[in-house]
């Protein structure tokens, strides 16, 4: 017996997913932010130690699939929290790290696993679970945290300039603790029906489907369920996978690691370019609304918008030679936001139009190793340009050139053939 109640309880499920967000992942986007400090604590080569995202990311990637099937198969409820402490522990750890394994260890390979086991992989299949329709507006507002996580790297700035970058790691811990394990423990739901409840639209899909009608913008149940193993065997998965991680994985955190040092470079001073990053975030989470668009025009048509948008901040990112071009910073910081914030939850509104069922979460934590699998390589590989070069243009250069093909790539995913390709797979 399903309940009523008189506010859609999916919409605290997108709150929750919006802190989440913020908090799990601001630790690692304040890499940039951190970066800076450690150069100058260590003196190691921008390469060597932008490898500890570099390995950030992979691990993360690597585990994304395995977390996301623990919440398909396991209680998320507690998977979470297990997560969340883990995580802590080991930022917390960060604080005493001397050594450049030490943060290979700490940050590049432990750390992750605990974002896994938190993070999206787990979110993602929940606001797919809760809304049936209006997936990609769910996912966008779900995923704003995620931008906002940039902004989080201002309030690292801030700490870092009054107590160090050290105890900076033992304030993050602490804040992700104390705010997100109640969060989870008493007001989380993976699956509306484990609150009595059904998904958002889901009795209207049900209807239009026994009249055979098939609106464009809405995922319909499929006759049988997919499975990881079913996913795998088909092109569109691997393609949405190949698009995130040259457009994550490859372009976007070959920039972002690097960018705050590279204003630096410049002459701007660390609290300008924590200013920047924040921006980022700001219109990241503009963008991740926006997204809301692909449920009209269409998940291929909002992705080529972010893929241009993003390749126009980059060239005016290329452009900035010195402090009297803020203007080029700023609009590079509103444009690569935008674009970021509106390709994400495009991608995964497109792989869920595919995929969905109950074994979704396991095949949206596999769209994350592909962020994974470019990010080990598109920070590291800005450092070591650089290294060699003197100069992070070249690097920004070739993160255009990732940016077009992933746009290529998705289209050629297809999602506006979601029906189609879900009726020949599953026949």
């Amino acid at each position: 017996m399903f309940k009523r109640f008189p506010l859609f309880y999916g919409w605290v499920i997108v709150g929750i997913s919006i802190t989440v967000m913020i908090l799990v992942y601001g630790i690692r986007q304040s890499f940039s932010i951190f970066f800076p400090s450690i150069l100058d604590e260590f003196g190691w080569s921008r390469g060597s130690t932008a490898l500890m995202l570099s390995l950030s990311l992979l691990f993360y990637g690597l585990t994304a699939p395995f977390a996301g099937s623990l919440g398909d198969r396991w209680k998320p409820r507690w998977v979470v929290p297990i997560g969340i402490t883990f995580l802590g522990l080991t930022t917390a750890g960060c604080a005493w790290a001397s050594q450049l394994w030490h943060f290979y260890l700490l940050f590049g390979i432990l750390m992750p696993i605990g974002m896994a086991l938190s993070g999206w992989p787990i979110m993602a299949p929940t606001l797919a679970n809760w809304f049936a329709k209006r997936r990609g507006l769910a996912m966008g507002l779900g995923q704003i945290g995620g931008g906002l996580s940039f902004t989080y790297g201002l309030f690292a700035e801030f700490v870092i300039s009054q107590l160090g970058w050290r105890y900076a790691y033992l304030v993050l811990a602490g804040i992700l603790v104390a705010a997100l394990l109640p969060l989870f423990l008493f007001f989380f739901y993976y699956r509306p029906e484990d609150k009595g409840m059904k998904a958002f639209g889901a009795t209207e899909i049900s209807v239009r489907s026994e009249l055979k009608q098939k609106p464009a913008n809405l995922t319909h149940p499929a006759p049988h369920d997919w499975t990881l193993k079913n996913a795998m065997k088909t092109p569109q998965l691997w393609l949405l996978m190949t698009s995130n991680s040259l457009y994550w994985g490859m372009a976007f955190y070959m920039v972002l690691a690097h960018q705050v040092k590279f204003a630096q470079d410049v002459g701007y001073s660390s609290i300008f370019a924590a200013s920047i990053f924040a921006l980022f975030g700001v219109f990241a989470v503009i963008g991740q609304i926006s997204a809301a668009i692909s449920d009209w025009i269409g998940r291929e048509k909002t992705v080529t918008l972010a893929v241009i948008i993003s390749i126009a901040a980059l060239a005016a990112l290329v452009s900035v030679k010195d402090t009297s071009q803020s203007w080029l910073l700023y609009g590079y910081a509103i444009c690569f936001g935008y674009g970021g914030g509106l390709y994400s939850p495009s991608l995964v509104a497109g792989a869920a139009d595919i995929f969905y069922g109950r074994n979704f979460g396991a095949i949206a934590g596999l769209l994350v190793t592909g962020v994974g699998i470019g990010g080990a390589i598109g920070p590291w590989l800005g450092g070591y340009i650089y290294d060699i070069s003197g100069s992070y243009l070249r690097a920004f250069i070739l993160s255009m050139v990732f940016l077009g093909l992933s746009g290529i790539i998705f289209w050629m995913a297809a999602p506006r053939k979601a029906a189609e390709l879900r009726a020949r797979a599953l026949r």
